[in-house]
């Protein structure tokens, strides 16, 4: 009776956190950055430390607040808190009702991408950067912790022998590998990864106590006695993880061994904790970040049933946070974002475990509240790692939004509850964070540069922040990590299967795939239409072929989003048309091997206002289209003034999908250098030849503009002979023009004379067979001139050519015109702004360009 006793006021700690919310974040809240707590460990600063560290301790009124949890003679009665009574409880499987009737995963071992889609070229890159790191460097701090020889070297970064949080990342790389395996079946990926599972047991082995880890056990003292330590039940869950994860997905029997060793070590400490002090001194600890600890203890529980495992889950439910959130308290500002989702997350996998309805709320509660009062038009949360009042997030736009981290674990929340509950607006959530959080945080195909942040303030880059791109061997990151997980899984939810006497599949994602789905005993394969900006649709053609015997009749539940319309909306089965349901609902179509269904959905634009409630920020809007949020290339301007229309497309038009065709960079060798004619804030300047995917590459690209608008060429070179107008790219609608022969050339928008703005290409006055010239139209003899001798920033100005005008003067005039450095994304739209036009791209699809988010949009 006293282990019921004791449960009952466990569960009254979940239920009491409303009133001690904030004492369960670090103090102070610095600290719970990741980025503050690496500079300060790293710093040379011993007063700033002392300073900081001397306020790690819980205040007087934090430790009353956490007494006032339980009454203080039933913290003395040492049979309420017994270890014993708690693992009583435990072994007394009866009590509990495993919830059911949940969407079942279905295994990336049967899901393969198209190498051509978006995702597949993410995964491609991902799995080069894998297989870049070498196993020595990755386990040297390990086997430098357990005493034996360290072939290779340390990386650095967060990774480095002299940082606290050293680990982690070989966790991350595990779980990274193992789902990657899965995915792809790459034989040299599979050596890497066991070889670095089989040094991790060699460590383990060493050791002799089942503690497993990067760091010597000493943290632990530190972080039992709340004496200043960073995180290490944090890297203690990715090491478990990894290794859970290895046996789950690559059957390494090993790992699963040395997780349950490493759970073992790790269950009698905190039993001593507990039986030492108490179970309040326990919560107490828990003030540090430690990641999923009870999600990765739930899954293992899973696995093995053991209920000791289910009891150590129990004991790292946060039950301050997970209070608040069962009493459906908005009150999550700041609180460090990353520390808490993974206790969500595992708060989760208690309701799967256990069945309690209480934490299923939980979890659809706090995704409501993300969702509604913390989230951005990306679908991520977070500035500079917390979260901020809620719905104020006009004032948090800046260059540290949205850590990649959070973005990885609210895809699982969302992901969880989808399968709960089958709701398409879990999954259009999905769809949102993953396609704006998730794909755009590599850096185009380049293998391990990826960011920490996702900046959404006025004129921001993914290149231009506290962090700015990390690289392969010397960064790793927390968002590292997640990072490498993320581009391992891609096909983790674009199926899910319900078991029934008909097998049921739920399409919830439209990427181009295969799936051997083997309850319908067929291969489905899904053929997703590239999405682009003149043909607002998005297509989908599933066929599928029988795997062996007859096959099965079968359903496909095919999400309708609740981005798009049912106006043009087409479903066909077989060339017969289907009956769709509304958007935000799932399509149940009959199948049999050899159908063939076609699903066409419109994809509109649309604006979304920020979340913020205040009455002057009303005009801050995102734009986007279906789920792709749209930003514009801008330096910081952001206003947009719409006029009396109603409807967003009558001031934002797509672009052609002939006009790359259009697009020119001139350029000229001077010396051993290659300049390029570039658009300097409006000013007309040679500069040297940029790298793509910069804001220099936009500037140093033009669009023709042909007298006749409906002037189509199929290369550039049949341009020559014809007036143009040069249009910068990052500037539609406005045109580089001479000011007379005195004067430099500009770009404007409303030219005095439009025949400045209107030059001839012509072959280069050089003489060169590949070079052209641009002759002012106005001005006859008179053409766009670099210079004789010039540094990059010249500026260029109009040169007439003349009796005495010799070679000098024909090669100043005379420019390579190649194919544009920078190129039309495929959903590209020009908007109307106020004082310029915007073109707008796919946040994902950015580099190291300047962009702007939210734009101030007015009537």
């Amino acid at each position: 009776m006293k282990g019921f006793v004791m449960f009952q006021i466990l569960v009254m700690l979940l239920l009491c956190g409303n009133a001690v919310s904030k004492e369960c974040t670090n103090t102070p809240t610095q600290l719970s950055s990741h980025s503050f707590r690496y500079e300060l460990l790293k710093s040379n600063n011993e007063t700033w430390k002392q300073e900081m560290f001397a306020h790690y301790h819980l205040i007087p009124t934090d430790e009353s607040a956490w007494s006032n949890l339980l009454p203080r003679k039933v913290l003395r009665e040492e049979d309420e808190f017994s270890w014993s009574m708690m693992y009583k409880k435990m072994k007394n499987q009866g009590s509990f009702k495993v919830a059911g009737d949940f969407l079942k995963e279905v295994s990336l071992h049967d899901v393969r991408l198209d190498p051509n889609s978006i995702q597949g070229r993410a995964q491609q890159t991902n799995l080069e950067y894998l297989l870049m790191l070498d196993e020595d460097n990755l386990v040297w701090s390990f086997r430098k912790t357990a005493g034996l020889p360290t072939p290779g070297k340390p990386y650095g970064g967060w990774e480095g022998p002299d940082v606290e949080l050293r680990g982690h990342f070989v966790g991350h790389y595990l779980s990274a590998t193992a789902h990657m395996w899965a995915s792809t079946h790459n034989a040299t990926l599979k050596e890497k990864m066991s070889a670095v599972v089989s040094a991790l047991s060699d460590c383990q082995k060493k050791m002799g106590t089942g503690y497993l880890s990067a760091f010597p056990s000493e943290l632990f003292d530190r972080f039992e006695a709340i004496k200043p330590v960073w995180a290490p039940y944090y890297t203690i869950h990715k090491i478990l993880a990894g290794l859970l994860d290895q046996y789950i997905f690559a059957d390494n029997v090993d790992a699963l061994d040395m997780t349950k060793w490493m759970v073992e070590y790790f269950y009698n400490r905190v039993q001593n904790v507990i039986t030492k002090h108490s179970v309040e001194r326990h919560y107490l600890s828990l003030n540090e970040e430690t990641g999923g600890m009870n999600d990765v203890l739930y899954r293992l529980f899973t696995v093995t049933g053991d209920p000791k495992h289910l009891l150590l889950a129990h004991l790292f439910d946060k039950p301050c946070f997970l209070g608040l959130l069962a009493v459906q308290a908005d009150d999550i500002s700041g609180f460090h974002a990353n520390t808490h989702i993974p206790v969500v997350i595992g708060a989760q996998m208690r309701y799967e475990v256990t069945g309690d309805p209480l934490y299923k709320t939980i979890g659809a509660y706090f995704m409501d509240i993300v969702n509604s009062s913390h989230s951005y038009a990306t679908g991520g949360t977070s500035v500079s790692e917390f979260w901020s009042d809620p719905k104020r997030l006009a004032s948090t736009l800046q260059t540290e939004n949205e850590e990649s981290c959070t973005t990885y674990n609210m895809l699982k929340v969302s992901r969880h509850l989808f399968r709960w509950t089958k709701e398409v607006a879990y999954a259009d959530y999905y769809e949102r964070a993953l396609t704006n959080g998730v794909l755009g945080i590599q850096r185009g195909t380049e293998p391990g540069v990826m960011i920490y942040m996702l900046p959404q303030g006025r004129g921001v880059s993914k290149a231009v922040s506290y962090h700015q791109w990390g690289t392969p061997f010397d960064s790793f990151w927390c968002c590292y990590g997640t990072g490498i997980e993320s581009f391992s899984k891609l096909g983790d939810s674009i199926y899910f299967e319900e078991e029934g006497g008909v097998p049921s599949l739920y399409i919830t994602q439209y990427v181009s795939s295969t799936l051997d789905w083997k309850s319908g005993q067929i291969v489905l394969n899904q053929k997703v239409d590239p999405v682009v900006s003149w043909d607002p649709y998005l297509r989908v053609t599933l066929t599928s072929s029988l795997k062996e015997g007859s096959g099965k009749s079968s359903t496909l539940n095919l999400r309708i989003p609740i981005w798009t319309q049912s106006k043009g909306a087409k479903a066909t089965l077989n060339a017969q048309n289907l009956h769709l349901p509304a958007p935000g609902n799932f399509l149940p179509v009959k199948w049999s091997a050899g159908d063939k269904l076609t699903l066409q959905l419109p994809i509109s634009l649309r604006t979304e206002a920020i979340k913020d409630d205040r009455t002057e920020y009303a005009s801050l809007q995102a734009i986007l289209y279906g789920h792709y949020l749209l930003c514009g290339y801008s330096n910081g301007d952001w206003d947009i003034k719409t006029g009396l229309t109603s409807s967003v497309s009558d001031w934002i038009s797509p672009v052609p999908s002939g006009y790359n065709n259009h697009l020119v960079t001139f350029s000229q060798d001077f010396g051993d250098s290659t300049f390029v004619i570039a658009n300097s804030n409006r000013s007309i300047t040679m500069e040297k030849f940029p790298k793509a995917g910069t804001d220099a590459a936009l500037h140093a690209t033009f669009r023709l503009v042909f007298d006749d608008t409906t002037e189509k060429i199929s290369t550039i070179r049949d341009a020559i002979g014809k007036t143009v107008m040069l249009e910068p790219f990052d500037f539609p609608g406005m045109v580089l023009v001479h000011q007379g022969t005195e004067n430099n050339l500009a770009v404007t928008n409303s030219p005095d004379d439009e025949d400045s703005s209107s030059f001839r290409l012509v072959a280069g006055l050089d003489g060169k067979a590949d070079s052209v010239s641009l002759e002012s139209e106005s001005q006859k003899g008179c053409y766009v001139y670099s210079g004789v001798k010039y540094s990059s920033g010249a500026s260029m100005k109009l040169g007439c050519k003349s009796a005495s005008s010799g070679d000098g003067f024909n090669q100043a005039v005379s420019f390579a015109m190649d194919k544009g450095i920078s190129q039309y994304h495929p959903i590209s739209f020009v908007a109307k702004g106020a004082h310029r036009n915007f073109l707008l791209v796919p946040l994902q699809s950015l580099r190291d360009e300047s962009y702007t988010v939210y734009f101030n949009i007015q009537s």
